[in-house]
């Protein structure tokens, strides 16, 4: 009776709680009641009788919770009769109600079941898995045994952490042992389904070789589909066997008859779909169908029909069901890499089982295209079809390609026609990808066996050849319009490019990969395509009409402006390509390829030169919002390909200096004449920045000699040096120019000697440029214009364009370095003057000090001891402790972007080698420690702290005997013991704040600053210096230990634990002796026998692998002992 009413009473709360205008006040107080009877001792005896005798769903989860929450939390304390009737009573409970029960209450009953098992599984329990298997050969049962192996295999294959280390190998190793047998069980099921319900009787495929008509006609129809109970019980064997496979090993235990009935299975997913409704349509974008009605859909003609539909649409998710668990199974095999010698055959099979599968998915008919059948198919099958694919390339190709019994020639050919008739973007995206994995391998193949270089290419070369034929087709709209139509060329994804770009660019890398295998076959393909497109738009001259002062294109016809936008959006692609390809024809092979490249580089001249005097961008069309972005991003992309053609030019330059050189000039005078118009602010900004970028690589990588005598050249001098704010450039093009310009002065000409290199003038020149372009910064005298925002945009507009130039000049000669800072010297020097007034104006201040980062980097050494410490000492100064944690209190400010650039200026400084700036490093140390450490100490500041954490680590790094006289050689021959320490205090401080960092949540300042101390340990050895062994190991390992623990720094396991590893082995003995035994007396929520255990199974071994062993078991059986501890009934004796 007393359980009845609890019963009764807790059906009562359920209800209550579950109920729409129960507040939430007083389910908190239900929630309470619930908890506290669920901590009662033999609460779950109530919880039996709840189970036996309530439909309540609620009433049932609940008590099932309670006991999942007594088996895994409280076991270790239930009286073992308690345990034994437990263990008899649920399985019967199972067995009695896994019909009645919604399937949720059944799983989670079969999951409480496992977790016993995973407890007392073989010694207290010795049938556990015995009855899992005996329901699995009860016909009647088998589902319900299905559901309690796979929940095994999920439960006691990869435990949680609430297991001891070696509990976890035992239930492996037992696990491992019943495999076999369980498999055995598996493959009979899914063979006696097959047979007793498949059209065709269960041969094998047919060899690959013997090519798709092999199938038959029968193996063409349909397969019968399955009734509902087989279909169920079949998707619960192939859910149980992905599950298996994703951790058992490969061995010979995965049978080729189990193989050959997996992929029996798969076949359903590549039947098609039945039609069910006449209002069933193709996509529109399916060449065959034109949005006709599929052929062969008969309208219903009643209710039966209907529900005939719908008894179709269901045995379509079915099929479609089983189609995908079985490539699930196969997938999680062939995703791994580690294949066994006596496996290996088993894997030429499985391959040509796919080969089979792909052959049916590809197979085209009278009924259906290939891209209509595969639209036809589950998309969720095609993924995992396609998933497939990319692992059998990317994982197994290797080890089948040079097989005989795999024609790999015949696959390829399959994957081209699957590949292409793709019915989403995505899915043509994946098989890109695969095409890109495949031309690696064969790359690289070819690059490891030289001789056979031809005979391997000639093996692929048609289908190569096919492979880009057919994607270049596929980016152009003459060949492709429905589709690209359909692409999106606005919206940005995560990588800043939109799905038309991004498109784009996968089909090009598939271009340049085939260009790289067969370069002469690929520029054979491409340039006549690349000619016809650029006839076109060559020939649009004759169309331009003038009337007065305006110019328009006289094409009007819808038809002609629809074929035009069509043909300038190919050119544009096709320029893109054919820059893309610009590599290869560079280095070794230029002479041999020369004659191409001069090609290609001649008509990107012609057409640049084209597009500029023609002024194509300022046409009036008939549909202006199309065609004119069009001839814009033709021009721009012509530009652009012709740029990246630079290093090529550059290389031409070098070949040819000392004969005949007029063919190279007239293309550099023609570039730059093509460019030169460009540069004005009439011209739309798109066009104009392709003509800068253009104009600064030929300045920086072709250096052509004669650059600065052309008259375009000499004419943009004059622009950008009298221009003034209302005729001014944009900033980013008068950046690049500017960049253009200072580099034909400064950058040394090639093929040159030194005498003839005519610095002096070119010196003058360049000080003329800056003095025009700092014509106004130069005039400001402080302190009249602070508040003036004319001065703050004519600094703002300055100070980029001359980071801008010394940043271009930072890898180059002495000579340039010393010819540019020379130019700027006046610039620096009233900076310098400026900074003071502006040090309450973070957004000025940020981009003053961005430019001295700058000179610092680069110009250091040219701006010499004197000047850079008078820099150093203003800024020390003026960065006070207020200031700075006035800065740092508004994370993501300007204000806090100026203290990180002051940072970065002193780790420059703190590099410097030789004794010129240590004189400043007592004052950088106390700024460091004493003004921003403490200000970023409790705060997240991950920027600062990322910054100032650098400074100290180049600091202990670049200035180790400031704090160590000895070197690292004295120290070897005479001991540790002889370190002789100087500044201890602040290198004290400096390693506390290291320490400190490991405590805090930012797992990114963590990682930096565990890879600091290990560079600090692997260049100076400091875990052996004796003031870090005797008074810091002990405690930053044991901070590292706690760390793992609280498992807060997860994702740097391996990294922690190399770290403790390395400290550790300063003194193993030490370790082993008085370390663990202090750790482990201090570790709370453990008793002293427990203690005793940990200690014994930390192994005293010395190499990395068996410490890291060690100290995950360490940190795993420490934590199961505290969960289990804590989880123990009040008053529980401990034995």
């Amino acid at each position: 009776m007393l359980f009845e009413a609890s019963l009764r009473a807790l059906e009562g709360l359920m209800t209550e709680f579950f109920h729409s205008c129960t507040t939430n006040e007083r389910k908190r107080e239900i929630e309470e009641l619930l908890n506290n009877f669920a901590q009662q001792t033999g609460a779950w005896r109530h919880c039996m009788f709840f189970l036996s005798n309530t439909r309540n769903e609620y009433v049932m989860m609940y008590s099932l919770t309670v006991f999942e929450n007594l088996v895994n939390k409280m076991w270790i304390g239930v009286a073992s009769q308690d345990k034994m009737e437990i263990r008899s009573c649920l399985p019967k409970l199972l067995l009695a109600q896994h019909k009645s029960v919604p399937y949720f209450i059944r799983n989670k009953l079969c999951k409480v079941i496992v977790d016993i098992g995973r407890q007392d599984w073989p010694m207290f329990y010795h049938d556990f898995f015995t009855n899992t298997l005996q329901l699995i050969q009860s016909p009647a049962l088998a589902p319900l045994g299905l559901v309690m192996l796979k929940t095994t295999s999920e439960e006691l294959a990869c435990p949680r952490e609430d297991l001891s280390v070696a509990r976890k190998e035992e239930l492996r190793k037992l696990l491992l042992e019943q495999v076999p047998t369980v498999l055995g069980l598996l493959t009979g099921i899914l063979e006696t389904y097959w047979d007793k319900h498949s059209v065709i009787a269960s041969t094998p495929p047919p060899s690959p070789t013997s090519g798709e008509s092999s199938d038959g006609i029968a193996g063409q129809l349909p397969m019968a589909a399955l009734d509902n109970e087989s279909h169920q019980l079949c998707c619960l064997v192939l859910e149980c066997l992905a599950h298996l496979f994703s951790w058992i090993p490969l061995s010979t235990s995965i049978t080729p008859t189990l193989l050959a009935s997996i992929f029996h299975f798969a076949r359903f997913g590549c039947d098609l779909r039945p039609k069910a409704k006449t209002d069933s349509f193709i996509s529109s974008n399916s060449s065959s169908s034109n949005g006709q009605l599929n052929p062969g859909t008969m309208p219903p003609t009643s209710n039966g029909g209907e529900l005939n539909g719908q008894q179709n649409e269901a045995n379509k998710v079915d099929r479609a069901r089983l189609g995908l668990l079985s490539m699930t199974c196969v997938n999680e095999l062939v995703s791994k890499n580690c294949v066994p010698m006596d496996f290996e055959e088993y894997l030429l099979r499985m391959f040509q089982q796919t080969f089979f599968l792909l052959q049916r998915l590809t197979r085209e008919n009278n009924a259906h295209t290939i891209k209509s059948r595969l639209q036809e198919l589950d998309e969720s099958y095609l993924e995992k079809f396609t998933d497939f694919l990319r692992l059998f390339v990317s994982v197994h190709l290797r080890r089948i390609e040079s097989s005989p019994q795999f024609p790999i020639v015949e696959f390829l050919a399959l994957l081209f026609k699957y590949t292409f008739n793709q019915p989403t973007h995505e899915g043509y995206f994946a098989c890109l990808d695969i095409w890109s994995v495949f031309l690696d391998f064969l790359t690289t193949k070819i690059k490891s066996r030289l001789p056979d270089r031809e005979s391997v290419l000639n093996r692929y070369k048609d289908a190569l050849g096919l492979l880009l034929r057919e994607v270049l087709n596929r980016i152009q709209f003459r060949c492709n319009q429905a589709q690209l139509e359909e692409l999106d060329d606005e919206t940005l994804d995560d990588d800043q490019q939109t799905e038309w770009q991004r498109y784009l660019r996968q089909s090009l890398e598939v271009v340049a990969k085939v260009m790289e295998l067969l370069p002469s076959y690929a520029f054979s393909t491409l340039f006549p395509v690349l000619q016809e497109n650029l006839d076109v738009y060559l020939g649009l001259q004759q169309f331009i009409v003038t009337t007065g002062t305006s110019r328009r294109l006289n094409i009007t016809a819808e038809n002609d402006c629809r074929r035009l936008h069509c043909s300038l959006r190919d050119l544009s692609s096709l320029l893109q390509a054919v820059g893309r390809l610009a590599e290869y024809f560079i280095g070794d092979i230029f002479a041999a390829r020369f004659s191409d490249a001069l090609a290609v580089v001649e008509r990107l001249v012609e057409v640049t030169c084209y597009g500029s005097q023609t002024s194509l961008y300022d046409l009036e069309t008939a549909v202006p919002s199309v065609l004119k972005p069009d001839l814009i991003d033709v021009h721009a992309q012509a530009l652009a390909a012709l740029q990246a053609y630079s290093h090529w030019l550059a290389q031409f330059y070098s070949e040819v200096h000392s004969q005949n050189q007029s063919q190279f000039i007239n293309l550099i005078k023609s570039a730059i004449d093509a460019s030169s118009p460009l540069i004005t602010t009439k011209v739309p900004e798109k066009l104009m920045l392709s003509a800068c970028h253009l104009m600064v690589s030929i300045t920086s990588t072709v250096r052509p000699v004669f650059l600065v005598t052309l008259p375009a050249v000499q004419n943009i001098f004059n622009l950008i040096t009298t221009q003034n704010q209302t005729r001014r450039l944009p900033q980013e093009a008068h950046m690049l120019v500017c960049r253009a310009l200072s580099n034909m002065l400064l950058l040394p000409w090639p093929n040159l000697p030194e005498s003839e290199q005519q610095w002096q003038t070119r010196s003058s020149n360049h000080a003329s440029l800056l003095a025009a372009l700092t014509r106004e910064y130069l005039t400001f005298c402080p302190p009249n214009y602070v508040f003036s925002r004319v001065v703050k945009a004519v600094i703002q507009q300055t100070l980029p364009v001359l980071r801008d130039i010394v940043d271009s000049v930072s890898s180059e000669s002495t000579k340039s370095r010393q010819i540019c800072y020379q130019s700027l010297q006046e610039s620096v020097q009233v900076s310098l003057t400026h900074f003071p007034v502006f040090i309450q104006q973070p957004d000025v201040t940020d981009e003053m000090l961005a430019f001295f980062l700058t000179l610092f980097q680069a110009l250091r050494v040219q701006m010499g001891v004197a000047f850079t410490g008078q820099i150093i000492h203003t800024f020390l100064s003026m960065f006070t402790r207020e200031q700075l944690a006035a800065s740092i209190l508004h994370e993501g400010s300007a204000g806090c972007r100026v203290v990180q650039k002051f940072l970065k200026i002193l780790q420059v400084v703190v590099q410097e080698p030789g004794q010129a700036f240590k004189p400043f490093l007592p004052s950088i140390l106390s700024l460091c420690m004493e003004q921003v450490y403490p200000v970023v100490a409790e705060r997240s500041s991950p920027d600062i702290k990322a910054e100032m954490f650098e400074l100290l680590y180049q600091i202990l790094h670049q200035n180790w005997r400031y704090f160590f006289k000895t070197s690292v050689l004295t120290s070897v021959q005479r001991g540790d013991s002889e370190d002789t320490m100087e500044n201890e205090a602040q290198f004290t401080a400096a390693m506390q704040a290291f320490g400190q960092s490991f405590l805090q949540p930012d797992i990114h300042i963590f990682k930096q600053n565990l890879c600091y101390l290990e560079s600090l340990n692997s260049k100076h050895k400091l875990y052996h210096r004796k003031l870090f062994r005797t008074s810091m190991l002990f405690h930053f390992i044991n901070v590292l230990l706690q760390v793992l623990l609280h498992k807060s720094h997860d994702l740097l396991q391996e990294e922690i634990t190399l770290a403790i590893y390395n400290m550790a082995s300063v003194d193993f003995d030490a370790f082993y002796s008085a370390f663990m035994p202090e750790f482990l007396n201090g570790c709370h929520g453990v008793d002293s026998s427990q203690r005793a255990v940990l200690a014994r199974n930390f192994k005293l071994e010395q190499d990395l692998p068996s410490f890291t062993q060690s100290v995950q078991r360490l940190v795993n059986d420490l934590r199961y002992y505290r969960l289990c501890n804590s989880s123990l009934p009040t008053g529980t004796i401990k034995l």
